[in-house]
């Protein structure tokens, strides 16, 4: 009898911790993502706002969360005035400062480098009816909470491609990264959506380094390139973009990197890509 009350008694500390650990994730797969921006989609009545190089973060209402459900770890001060409601955005320190992003995200305890950052919002992602209704509640609420470490951010609304065009070059030349376009009207739904568009001069993507080439002429003893793999098997080399000491200290074997690129070539394999950095928060 005994033997039998222990074994219940187990089954339902793990039945618990289940739940528990559970409970404090987020699928990756039941975020909305963007897809690429094509000139021949008419955005014309659609919203754009900056894109903005951060971590994405996800509010749940108590916990600060990555796209990947990985617990970050805010002091109280950051989060003090966010609502008790799922909120998603970008864990942002300003623009060309992500690797100094990544760097205070990525600790597991909270500490004051988190209070050099913004939670810039850009969904509700719970909150039922399109884009508008969703992202009003948001507004809403920091009417009434001001926060000096979380702002909704701004929509444009867009009367035609050219407009578009010229907010990418206002926004690229002041170091920004690129533009989101989305359906005023868009429901939120899990996975990419062509209701939601990233707009840049350049498309980027993500691959994983299998090798350190060797440099030659002004690169020896350095890296030359890198031999990179995408996710659908194709190979390829990287051999531009590094800065000097990029290529004395190169991206490791087994990381991620994020490369820009023009197009494909019909083999599969991207168009004049360049190194842009190692994607540190891949684990997020």
């Amino acid at each position: 009898m005994e033997s039998w009350t222990k074994t219940i008694g187990k089954t339902f500390f793990w039945l618990i911790c289940c739940i528990i650990i559970s409970s404090v994730q987020v699928d990756s797969a039941e975020l909305m993502l963007p897809q690429t921006y094509d000139e021949s989609v008419d955005v014309s009545g659609w919203l754009m706002s900056e894109k903005y190089d951060g971590v994405r973060g996800y509010w749940d209402g108590q916990r600060m969360l990555s796209k990947n459900g990985k617990q970050f770890f805010p002091p109280a001060e950051f989060t003090r005035d966010l609502p008790p409601f799922p909120i998603e955005g970008e864990l942002w320190g300003g623009r060309g400062t992500f690797e100094k992003t990544v760097s205070i995200v990525s600790r597991s305890e909270a500490h004051d480098g988190w209070l050099d950052l913004r939670f810039a919002i850009f969904d509700v992602p719970e909150e039922p009816g399109g884009f508008e209704n969703r992202i009003s509640r948001a507004h809403l609420w920091f009417q009434k909470h001001p926060s000096s470490y979380a702002f909704v951010i701004d929509q444009i609304p867009v009367n035609n491609s050219m407009e578009v065009q010229r907010e990418l070059e206002r926004i690229e030349k002041l170091g920004g990264e690129g533009l989101i376009v989305r359906k005023p009207e868009a429901l939120y739904l899990a996975g990419r959506s062509m209701e939601i568009l990233k707009v840049k001069k350049y498309k980027d993507a993500e691959a994983v380094v299998l090798a350190l080439l060797p440099g030659k002429g002004k690169h020896k003893g350095r890296l030359g390139a890198l031999l990179v793999e995408l996710a659908n098997g194709v190979r390829f080399k990287i051999g531009g973009g590094f800065s000097d000491v990029e290529r004395q200290s190169p991206p490791p074997v087994g990381s991620v990197v994020t490369f820009k690129y023009y197009g494909l070539y019909e083999s599969g394999i991207p168009k004049f890509p360049s190194y842009l950095r190692i994607r540190k928060d891949a684990e997020f």
